[in-house]
């Protein structure tokens, strides 16, 4: 079995100890009515602007996610830092330039590392490290920590991703030319990391929209060797869809955890390709960037 499979398959038990840890509210996360910047690179991205479109529809406050080579010069009240290695250059670069005034935290799986003496507060899940390059577990478990702490977080969300796990995929998935993710809120996050995922460990022509968005152009690639998986956003567009021929499934499960799915998905078209799910090519565990 690769590492990515079994990093998938230990979702659930890692959703239970993010969510117990953010249940208990740690030190350093946003509280009510804070300006706040998240931040992340890749697969922290997604999983930010998931987050800041959950946090300010629970009325926190204002929430912006940012890639963090991006991130503009604006007053917030705190800044906090997704990062599953700590050595990614555009995080510690960010991290290393704030006011000392704006509080920072950063979610990490190393606490060993430069981000620990970059960041005011540092949240470790070192139990959902991972070893293949591709981000799994440690993604979505930083998701699970955040959304209890807003308080969002569906009590079964693990007993989902079991479900998930043992669910089947959509019908001929792996033979799929193109495949797109539409998600809606916070699931467009989601759906833009689903993409990722079969882009990087399947090289798969794979793209993500906003629901509503994708019927101003991007529906005009759909056809008989599509499939495309809705995270949200269904009502009103499905059929449409499934009159260009391509082959539709709808999120069942809450978003978080049909991504497993997906993820399920990207390892199968990978094999299926003759391609190494935990190495894909130009692509490593960390970006580190030559300093010039």
């Amino acid at each position: 079995m690769t590492h990515v499979l079994e990093e998938i398959a230990s979702q659930p038990d890692c959703w239970r100890r993010a969510l117990d840890l953010g249940a208990g509210s740690p030190e350093g996360l946003p509280l009510p009515g804070e300006r706040v910047a998240v931040i992340g690179c890749g697969t922290s991205l997604y999983m930010a602007q998931a987050y800041a479109a959950l946090r300010e529809r629970a009325g926190q406050g204002e929430t912006d996610a940012w890639a963090a080579s991006e991130l503009p010069a604006r007053r917030y009240d705190r800044i906090v830092a997704i990062t599953r290695s700590g050595t990614t250059t555009e995080i510690l670069d960010v991290l290393g330039a704030v006011d000392g005034g704006t509080p920072t935290a950063a979610i990490t799986a190393d606490s060993a590392t430069p981000v620990a003496g970059l960041a005011g507060t540092l949240i470790t899940l070192d139990f959902a490290d991972e070893r293949s390059v591709v981000q799994t577990r440690f993604a979505t478990s930083s998701l699970a920590l955040l959304r209890a702490h807003l308080g969002e977080a569906p009590a079964d969300l693990p007993e989902q991703a079991e479900r998930a796990l043992a669910a089947d995929l959509p019908e001929r998935a792996v033979s799929r030319r193109q495949f797109t993710f539409l998600g809606s809120g916070w699931s467009n996050g989601v759906a833009a990391e689903a993409a990722l995922k079969l882009r990087e460990a399947a090289l798969a022509w794979s793209e993500s929209y906003p629901a509503m968005e994708y019927r101003h152009g991007p529906i005009s690639i759909a056809d008989e060797g599509s499939l495309v998986w809705f995270f949200g956003g269904a009502d009103g567009l499905l059929d449409q869809v499934v009159r260009t021929g391509a082959a539709t499934t709808v999120a069942a499960l809450d978003p978080l955890a049909d991504l497993v799915r997906a993820q399920r998905l990207a390892v199968e078209l990978a094999r299926s390709r003759g391609l190494d799910p935990d190495s894909p090519r130009n692509l490593t565990r960390s970006v580190i960037l030559d300093q010039p």
